[in-house]
Parts: structure tokens; C-alpha cells; sequence
């Protein structure tokens, strides 16, 4: 009886111990786990800030090109506005100067007027040859 007793003992703390390295393993494993699940986590989050801080440079860029565009299209109305007024102060000091050669020399003006009637039919005819070439 104490021969059975001494085997229950011994069965009771070797199933003890075998539970307890599985438990042990099972521990590992998992704490393995946790550690790769965590670092996964740190290596997205790392990604994620470097997207973000790629995305705010982007931005930036994107807000500066188009101040820059902003103040080029500016620029350039502006420069249109006043080619716009030379044009206009060109097409009067035009028609004044006509009108005063028409009144001063009519025989000068005729003919210019005949010079740029020929230029049109000429440009006119040169158009369509080259429809016709076509």
C-alpha cells in the first residue's frame, strides 16, 4: 500500500510537471506572439509617421506651386491689362495718324488703302491654294 501510494505521488507530480511545461511552453508561445504582435504595432506606427510627415512636405509643396502659380497668373494679367491699354493707345494714335493723312495727302492714303485691300486678297488666295493642296 505505501508502494501505491508512493506511485500515486510520483504520477500525481509528474502529470504536475508535465502540466507545467506545457503551461510553460504555451507561456512562450504566446510571449513570442505578444512581442512580434508588438513590433508589428512599432513598425506601423513608424510607417504611418513617415506617411504623414511625407504627406505634410507634399502639402507644403502643393501650397507653395500654387502661391507661386497665383502670383505668375497675377503677373500676367497684369502685364495683359497694360498690353491691352497699348494696344488701345496704339490703335488711336493709328486712326489719328490716318485721319490726318487722309486729310493731308487723300492720294497717299488711297493707295495704302488699295496696298492693304491687295495684301488681304493675296493672303485670302494663298489660303485657299493651300485648302486646295490639302
Amino acid at each position: 500500500m505505501l508502494l501505491n501510494i508512493i506511485y500515486i505521488v510520483i504520477a500525481v507530480l509528474a502529470g504536475f510537471a508535465v502540466a507545467w511545461l506545457i503551461q510553460l511552453n504555451n507561456l512562450q508561445k504566446k510571449s513570442r506572439e505578444l512581442k512580434s504582435a508588438q513590433g508589428f504595432l512599432e513598425s506601423e506606427r513608424l510607417m504611418k509617421e513617415t506617411l504623414q510627415k511625407e504627406l505634410a512636405i507634399v502639402h507644403q509643396n502643393k501650397m507653395a506651386t500654387e502661391l507661386d502659380l497665383h502670383q505668375k497668373l497675377k503677373a500676367r494679367e497684369k502685364i495683359m491689362l497694360q498690353m491691352d491699354s497699348d494696344i488701345l493707345l496704339m490703335q488711336k494714335s493709328y486712326e489719328e495718324t490716318e485721319a490726318l493723312l487722309h486729310v493731308t495727302q487723300p492720294e497717299v492714303h488711297a493707295l495704302k488703302l488699295q496696298l492693304i485691300e491687295a495684301q488681304n486678297n493675296i493672303a485670302r488666295l494663298k489660303a485657299k491654294l493651300a485648302e486646295k493642296e490639302k
